[in-house]
């Protein structure tokens, strides 16, 4: 409510527009008559108000405070165009109670600094500018305004982690230091520069050990950098990914499982919907890999795009000067099939048909990838390799127009 009355003050003297959000998560009884609230106090203020109504499901096992958190900045972030800043009251004791939950996980540096001041936020920004006031300021400045505000009775419930640190642990610790807000923000404040020199570090390196398009690492490059180094890289590539950062444990298992392993073995490396693969001197992450089935038999009218299976990709056509020969896809009678053992294609410039595996091998195709890409058949005989080659007895000649295979996404 302070920071509202506060931008509402302030919003003549600038051109952005200030736009109030009441996010209804239906969790409480009294959830709508704060909704009510917003509403009454938006129009006293003159401030516009989106209101979001959540129908949330709640999981066994997950937390509902997790579950409120993550759903309402989704919601909000669905309400924001590019360049707009979100700004939340979050406030000194707030910091404290953040960076006091985050030893207990055992977080490092990163879960240390707690809440930024500023930081990106879906198409536009989140800002916090109330982290250098305490919780008692705020209520001061409340007062002197004559403000109403509403309290959450959720607050009170000491089966959430948060409220047991703030009414049995804070007390105690303010008794003995009583300035403990500000100083643990200070520590936060630390954490956050020594996040912001590792991630500097991590940079630098990623830049060495990253292939062109950044999908990939060098194992061997990851093993040469010291291990706190190598661990900083491997968060900073799957952030960088768009994927959930591991935690301490799994990213040991990475350094002891997959980057240590002999290279002809698999190792694989699982956590929360992302997967690290290691295949010769590369390391892959990717989301886990769905149930195919080998197989499996494809008929294709050799036009309409065909999409695959188990998210495989979608496989169109088109007419040119390379490719497949125009009179032999013609014929019809295409298949689409996946490799199975002993399948054999004769290249153009070789004198012999050889095995796809030893081809998929020459070119670097990681083994998990092999029996999923599509092979075209026509007339029962192997005539491409998804969009990487066709074999040479269906090579459309010089001159004539074929058909060219695109394997997407």
């Amino acid at each position: 409510m302070a920071l509202l009355h506060a931008m509402a003050e302030l919003q003549a003297q600038y051109t952005p527009k200030l736009v109030a959000i009441h996010v209804n998560h239906g969790l409480q009884v009294a959830a709508d008559d704060w909704a009510k609230h917003c509403k009454t106090t938006c129009h006293d203020l003159d401030v516009a108000l989106i209101e979001i109504n959540l129908n949330l499901e709640i999981n066994k096992g997950e937390s509902i405070e997790a579950m409120a958190r993550n759903a309402r900045y989704q919601a909000i972030k669905e309400q924001m165009t590019a360049g707009d800043m979100l700004l939340t009251a979050h406030h000194q004791d707030d910091q404290a109670e953040t960076l006091l939950l985050q030893l207990m996980r055992g977080s490092g540096p990163s879960g240390l600094a707690a809440m930024p001041q500023s930081t990106e936020f879906g198409p536009g920004f989140h800002g916090r500018p109330l982290l250098g006031f305490s919780r008692k300021q705020l209520q001061a400045y409340a007062s002197a305004e004559g403000l109403v505000w509403v309290e959450d009775s959720s607050n009170q419930d000491r089966r959430f982690d948060r409220n047991f640190l703030r009414q049995e642990i804070v007390p105690l610790l303010q008794q003995r230091w009583p300035a403990m807000s500000r100083t643990i923000s200070r520590s936060a404040s630390h954490c956050a520069e020594a996040q912001a020199l590792i991630d500097e570090m991590a940079g630098a390196d990623l830049d060495t050990v990253q292939s062109e398009d950044g999908t990939t690492l060098s194992v061997n490059g990851l093993i040469a950098l010291p291990a706190p180094r190598c661990r900083a890289v491997l968060r900073a590539w799957v952030k960088m990914r768009g994927y959930k950062v591991p935690d301490a444990v799994r990213l040991e298992q990475i350094q002891t499982e997959v980057l240590a392993a002999a290279p002809d073995r698999k190792p694989v490396v699982h956590w929360s919907g992302v997967e690290v693969r290691r295949y010769r001197d590369r390391l892959f992450l990717m989301t886990p890999l769905l149930s195919h089935d080998p197989s499996e038999v494809l008929a294709w009218d050799g036009q309409s795009p065909l999409l695959l299976p188990a998210g495989l990709g979608v496989l169109t056509t088109s007419l040119g000067v390379s490719g497949i020969a125009l009179d032999q896809w013609s014929a019809g009678d295409i298949e689409v099939r996946f490799r199975t053992g002993g399948e054999r294609c004769l290249l153009i410039g070789r004198n012999h048909s050889h095995s796809l595996k030893k081809l998929l091998q020459e070119q670097g195709i990681p083994p998990w990838q092999r029996d999923r890409i599509p092979l075209i058949y026509i007339h029962g005989q192997l005539a491409a390799v998804g969009d990487l080659w066709v074999c040479k007895p269906f090579l459309v000649e010089e001159g004539e127009q074929g058909i060219s295979l695109l394997l997407a996404d």
